[in-house]
């Protein structure tokens, strides 16, 4: 009996990572391979033995409450986890063919650029592709076979999981503090110049940072590629936006009002369900992951 619980546990979170990522009942059925009814079912089930709602019900549609918002993580790790456990069953063959992997420039070009040789150098036949760009990969379009991004998947048939937090603060190079008036105050931010991204051509809403710092407050000097924008900044631009992880590699530049100042984003990682079995896209997988894993404090 114990063991049909634990299974009936993985099914409602299955079923409610399903609703959760399509937003209806008709359209978790659909990607289950089941009917509605069957999901409510699950859903109803879960929200018992949690013994709190995990979504808000509407003629739109499903959404998630704030405890559904808590659940998703740990349900996209256990599923994960089950991914990784069937790969590690199975016959495993040499890993062979190519994967390509498409992330934001600042963590495919910052982290990830620096380890996947080490990737390549586990499997020799392996080849590895690596699109360090700042815009959105298509997964059904199979533009890439791998997608580091900012945001949770947007489409049903997607297998996602949180990677890690990561945080940003606002910069400046030392010798443009030492030319400019003293910053010390959220206040004294607009009679400084800044550098960021161009904002007609953001392609996710999360990397508009300057409109969290306050009003009024634009970059005259933009780019979309973050690497650019942290040169810029170096060379005396004006202020600047970067992750920790980041700015950590050029020692010129240093936080500006990090007690006022702090953002936090979030890296996920996702894979079309059809490429769930793939050797080589299962060994690049769990490389990013343990590569993560093996650098606590890193994105901090």
């Amino acid at each position: 009996m114990a063991g049909r619980k634990r299974t009936q546990n993985w099914d409602d979170l299955r079923h409610f990572l399903a609703v959760a990522r399509t937003g209806t009942l008709t359209g978790a059925a659909e990607t289950l391979g089941t009917d509605h009814t069957t999901v409510a079912r699950h859903i109803q089930r879960l929200e018992q033995r949690l013994a709190t709602r995990v979504f808000y019900r509407s003629n739109l549609g499903y959404a998630l409450t704030p405890g559904g918002e808590r659940l998703r993580p740990i349900a996209e790790r256990m599923e994960a986890g089950f991914i990784e456990a069937a790969g590690l069953l199975r016959e495993d063959p040499a890993v062979s063919g190519i994967v390509r992997i498409g992330a934001p420039d600042g963590f495919g070009t910052g982290f990830l650029a620096r380890r996947i040789h080490r990737l390549a150098a586990q499997h020799p036949g392996l080849e590895v592709e690596l699109l360090a760009t700042a815009r959105v990969f298509s997964l059904s379009k199979r533009e890439a076979d791998i997608v580091i991004s900012l945001t949770s998947p947007e489409h049903a048939r997607v297998v996602s999981r949180r990677l890690t937090d990561y945080r940003l603060l606002l910069y400046a190079a030392e010798n443009y503090l030492a030319a400019h008036p003293p910053i010390t105050s959220l206040q004294d931010l607009p009679a400084h110049g800044f550098v960021g991204y161009i904002e007609d051509m953001l392609f996710t809403p999360e990397l508009n940072y300057l409109s969290s710092i306050g009003a009024g407050i634009t970059a005259r000097l933009r780019s979309t590629n973050l690497i650019a924008q942290a040169h810029a900044t170096l060379a005396g631009g004006g202020l600047c936006v970067l992750p920790m992880f980041i700015a950590a590699a050029y020692p010129g530049l240093v936080p500006v009002l990090p007690e006022s100042i702090s953002l936090k984003r979030a890296f996920y990682m996702h894979i079309h369900e059809d490429n769930q079995k793939s050797v080589p896209v299962r060994a690049a997988a769990a490389f990013i992951s343990q590569e993560i894993a093996q650098s606590p404090g890193y994105f901090e």
